[in-house]
């Protein structure tokens, strides 16, 4: 079970943190995508951290800007969001994929956290 927390509103500049935290299972052994839908658009896969942490893997128009990064010691991914843009609007939501499971084909991820709601004001 994921959970994810840390949505709000910000202003553009502005900087965010999304954990999504894991129970019941260590995060090395899934591989974890943070995902965002904007309304009337389809989810999009934005960053992802392979299972064994050595991989990450990032959207053209974040990169740069967004940072995934896990700390097992708390079984905790983070987003970290610098430089928001009010085109980041959207519900981010953390997901969890088998480590056998291409970590970069969005339908791998099979485990969904609750959606938190993130809107950046120009």
């Amino acid at each position: 079970q994921l959970q994810a927390s840390g949505g709000g509103l910000v202003q553009a500049g502005g900087s965010l943190r999304l954990p999504c935290a894991a129970c019941g299972r260590p995060y090395n052994t899934f591989s974890t995508g943070w995902f965002r839908q904007a309304p009337g658009k389809e989810r999009e896969l934005v960053a992802a951290i392979m299972w064994n942490g050595g991989l990450t893997y990032y959207i053209d128009p974040v990169k740069g800007r967004f940072t995934i990064s896990r700390v097992d010691a708390k079984n905790t991914v983070y987003l970290q969001m610098n430089s928001l843009k009010p085109e980041d609007t959207a519900v981010y939501y953390c997901a969890a994929a088998p480590s056998r499971a291409p970590y970069l084909i969005p339908s791998s991820y099979d485990s969904w956290g609750q959606g938190t709601q993130i809107t950046v004001s120009s």
